[in-house]
């Protein structure tokens, strides 16, 4: 079974930090468990002491579309 939660939101930097601080806090407890805000839902995972991550950032620039910058991380495991 695969359940897929997803949301995409445009936050200013400063939520988008804040965001992203309170996912780390979540992976530095010593709880077995996480719990990350998606959208209106909050999911509970159980990541391993060592998680797999990797991160992928494109620049691209287009006279007639202007520049585009993506970051994407991604961390997966086996709970």
């Amino acid at each position: 079974m695969t359940e897929r939660t997803t949301a995409d939101e445009k936050l200013p930097r400063s939520e988008l930090a804040a965001y992203l601080e309170a996912l780390a806090s979540e992976f530095d407890e010593d709880d077995d468990e996480i719990h990350v805000d998606v959208g209106n839902k909050t999911v509970t995972l159980s990541p391993p002491e060592a998680v797999d991550f990797s991160i992928d950032v494109v620049e691209r620039s287009s006279l007639l579309r202007g520049s585009r910058e993506t970051i994407a991380i991604e961390l997966s495991w086996r709970p």
